[in-house]
């Protein structure tokens, strides 16, 4: 079983920073892509920022330039460094990693149990 354990939320004021973790765990053969979702009050998810193995990250657009996403494979790790916060940034983010359990299953989107960003003064 896969699990994925997010960590690094909270509350922080406009033009603050965070850094959100998440950690893959449990049967895992390969890692495929990893990344952030986020979540607002009456939004669709959304894309934030993802790394397929060996690749360089894609960002949203509203992130470029303030969030930097990393990826420590060794550790089956995703980062997201958040600089210069804004309100609109307040969601529930998740993580999501596309994994391959074993050799002999194919790859699978997992989601992580989400945390608050809170962006306000």
């Amino acid at each position: 079983q896969v699990q994925l354990v997010e960590s690094g939320g909270g509350l922080v004021q406009p033009g603050g920073s965070l850094r959100l973790s998440c950690a893959a765990s449990g049967s895992i053969f390969a890692i495929y892509a990893m990344g952030w979702y986020r979540q607002a009050p009456g939004k669709q998810r959304e894309l934030v920022a993802n790394i397929i193995r060996g690749g360089a990250p894609n960002y949203a657009d509203s992130v470029k330039g303030r969030f930097t996403a990393s990826r420590d494979n060794a550790k089956n790790t995703v980062y997201l460094q958040m600089n210069s916060l804004k309100p609109e940034d307040t969601a529930v983010y998740y993580c999501n990693a596309n994994i391959r359990e074993s050799i002999f299953s194919g790859a699978r989107d997992y989601w992580g149990q989400g945390t608050q960003v809170t962006v306000s003064s």
